[in-house]
């Protein structure tokens, strides 16, 4: 990964933003700061990608596949769980 000291916000980007600003917030009323958004966020990826490692086990590769798969966890037949950021 290559560190940068800045961060563009492309439209798409700041949609997503805001979509987890909302999800992390307390209520209507909280405004939580960038920093708490995005360590929700890769908390989140990081968690995700564990419960599905300890789910490989109970469920089906189909099942897992169905339920779990998304343009940032991309799952590949029954062992390898495959980040496709870039």
């Amino acid at each position: 990964m290559t560190k940068r000291t800045s961060l563009k916000l492309t439209d798409e980007r700041q949609r997503k933003l805001e979509r987890v600003s909302e999800i992390v917030a307390e209520d209507d009323l909280d405004d939580p700061p960038m920093s708490v958004v995005i360590d929700a966020a890769l908390t989140h990826l990081v968690e995700s990608e564990q419960n599905i490692d300890d789910a490989r086990g109970e469920f089906d590769p189909e099942t897992i596949q169905e339920i779990a798969n998304t343009p940032m966890i991309g799952l590949r037949y029954r062992t390898s769980v495959e980040s496709r950021w870039r």
